[in-house]
């Protein structure tokens, strides 16, 4: 799940009370006491006014967030699956250096639980916030060199688990742990046909906070090479890094992917929260 749109614009001018040294001598005690009065009266009106208004706006953009959060569980079932792993994806300046890398979509997988998907500590860690529904598909790139996985797991959280489970992902360095791995989803007769565990070489996890869902890619050589050191897509993608995955652009493949079908989650879980006018 998209961020909440932007609050709108308040024109914070106020009215500017003159001081009461202004008015000198020529008030009496009783009369500047109750200019004095008002003066303050008015300036608490005036700043209930606008704290009225914040408060509004700020339960507002609540509400919108909160519906949003509640409406993105039910995207699993009710998009087509064409809107959520389109057939083809644009990856304009995502290859190393800003090369441009276009993925094309070979295999989508029946939407299921998470068994047996990922790794048993990644499974466990995921607990928390339990499964509702995980959808895959896996994509090639135009040279045919690597496949990537990618998955949309809608867990069954409210927004605090979430943020916790986030929390708890990045303060621990969960998603960088080579014992924590999504696992790639092979079909028969496609380029990801020997797409197993032992050729996983790069991959990225994301807990969204704005949504129940959790993004999440791994990418490896499609002509079935094991790799004995997979890298997280965050390293894989330094300009320093050397490692295998890290040559040839895996680790770009598994962000470039996430990165879009995640853009494409946003956008919609957006329309479906959009009223008509």
């Amino acid at each position: 799940m998209p961020s909440a749109p932007p609050p709108a614009q308040y024109d914070d001018r106020t009215t500017r009370l003159r001081p009461l040294s202004h008015l000198g001598g020529r008030l009496a005690p009783r009369a500047a006491a109750a200019a004095a009065c008002l003066v303050l009266g008015v300036g608490l009106l005036g700043g209930a006014a606008t704290g009225s208004l914040l408060t509004g706006e700020e339960d507002g953009a609540t509400v919108s967030a909160q519906t949003a959060f509640h409406d993105a569980s039910a995207l699993w079932h009710s998009v087509p699956v064409d809107t959520l792993f389109p057939r083809t994806l644009d990856g304009e300046g995502a290859g190393p250096g800003g090369a441009d890398r276009t993925w094309t979509r070979i295999a989508v997988a029946p939407d299921s639980g998470c068994t047996k998907a990922f790794d048993p500590l990644l499974h466990k860690a995921l607990r928390s916030v339990g499964c509702l529904r995980l959808l895959r598909a896996t994509y090639v790139d135009a040279s045919q060199s690597s496949v990537t996985t990618v998955g949309l797991l809608f867990t069954k959280a409210d927004a605090e688990a979430t943020q916790a489970l986030r929390t708890r992902f990045s303060e621990q360095g969960l998603d960088r742990r080579r014992d924590l791995l999504p696992r790639p989803y092979a079909a028969d007769g496609t380029a990801a046909a020997h797409f197993g565990d032992a050729q996983r070489a790069s991959w990225t996890i994301s807990v969204l906070t704005d949504a129940p869902v959790v993004v999440y890619a791994v990418s490896g050589f499609a002509d079935g090479r094991t790799v004995a050191d997979p890298q997280p897509a965050a390293e894989a993608m330094k300009a320093s890094a050397t490692t295998a995955p890290a040559q040839a652009g895996l680790g770009h493949e598994a962000q470039g992917i996430a990165d879009r079908i995640e853009r494409g989650l946003r956008k919609t879980v957006q329309k479906s929260t959009e009223q008509p006018s």
